[in-house]
């Protein structure tokens, strides 16, 4: 078994925090990963991970084992795509990150790079935000679709281009369901007449669940959701269920678009206005799959098709 093949299985357990779940990303048995890292401990003369009935976690020689692995098949995999593919056409594995608000407009995003680069293998993971920060540091994320906002107090190597502004809306029921699907109500309604309503909201660690929350303590109100959920699915099923509402940013309403049982209304009083931006590593030679993923995401066609799915991106006049 090749060295590189080992860091794979390294960099997967790494992720998967699960031996058999690492197995399974790999296409491996569970006792083919095991034998792998515990020859790498064997090679490195140190352990790795730290064993209980289950995984616990990787030792500090184990995660400083991890994060030259991680280089070396960065490195490994920039030396693949120059090898294989020529500037107009790479070829070559790229990762895409998106927080789960920004989810619809990733699939997008990754639906048009691979229909101008079929040689890109693309994955596309729903990531927390810290995650996807820790994912670029780490190498094991290419490039992140998120709150940039957030990139501020991140060290300076990370970048972040702009792509749109998310904007809030109250998701409810229609009192008068339309056959053309999802209705965005013309007259908005203020943060402080949804803080009344029974409301589903995502679970405190999700970043978009701290914007809301900061929304409504603008006005002085602290909300105690009815439900809580880390799935974003959720949060319009509800909805459609029963007596339920929710707040949602204009990318996952316009998934919603053909629900005709529903209706989305601006939130004002204050406008909420988050930017969205992919973030990625600086660098002064890009692989040739992120030098076209970030052209992409610089064209002013691909720019103007994301806003046509994010809802109303500016506040009202």
């Amino acid at each position: 078994m090749s060295l590189f093949t080992s860091f794979r299985y390294l960099v997967a357990l790494h992720r998967e925090k699960h031996f058999g779940r690492a197995a399974d990303a790999c296409h491996i048995t569970q006792p083919a990963l095991s034998n792998a890292i515990r020859a790498l401990e064997e090679e490195f003369g140190t352990a790795i991970v730290k064993r209980g009935r289950a995984f616990e976690s990787f030792t500090p020689e184990g995660e400083l084992i991890f994060i030259s692995a991680q280089r070396m098949l960065h490195e490994q995999e920039l030396l693949q795509q120059t090898l294989k593919g020529h500037s107009e056409q790479p070829v070559g594995a790229l990762t895409l990150g998106a927080v789960p608000s920004a989810e619809p407009i990733a699939a997008r995003f990754a639906g048009h790079l691979h229909a101008l680069y079929p040689g890109l293998k693309l994955t596309v993971r729903s990531m927390s935000s810290p995650e996807i920060e820790a994912g670029l540091e780490e190498l094991s994320v290419d490039i992140g679709l998120g709150y940039s906002d957030r990139i501020k107090s991140r060290p300076a190597k990370l970048a972040v281009m702009n792509q749109y502004t998310e904007r809030y809306f109250l998701l409810r029921r229609a009192s008068n369901p339309t056959k053309s699907g999802l209705r965005i109500a013309d007259r908005p309604t203020s943060w402080n007449i949804a803080s009344r309503l029974p409301l589903c909201l995502l679970t405190p660690e999700m970043h978009n669940r701290t914007i809301v929350d900061a929304s409504f303590k603008k006005i002085g109100v602290c909300v105690q959701p009815a439900i809580q959920t880390n799935s974003i699915l959720t949060l319009g099923l509800t909805v459609l269920a029963g007596e339920m509402y929710s707040i949602l940013p204009g990318a996952l309403v316009s998934v919603l678009r053909g629900y005709s049982e529903l209706e989305a209304v601006p939130l004002v009083d204050p406008d909420v206005l988050t930017p969205i931006g992919f973030m990625f590593v600086k660098s002064d030679r890009p692989s040739n799959a992120m030098r076209v993923t970030l052209a992409l995401a610089n064209d002013p066609e691909w720019l103007t098709q994301a806003m046509a799915h994010v809802g109303l991106l500016e506040p009202r006049q």
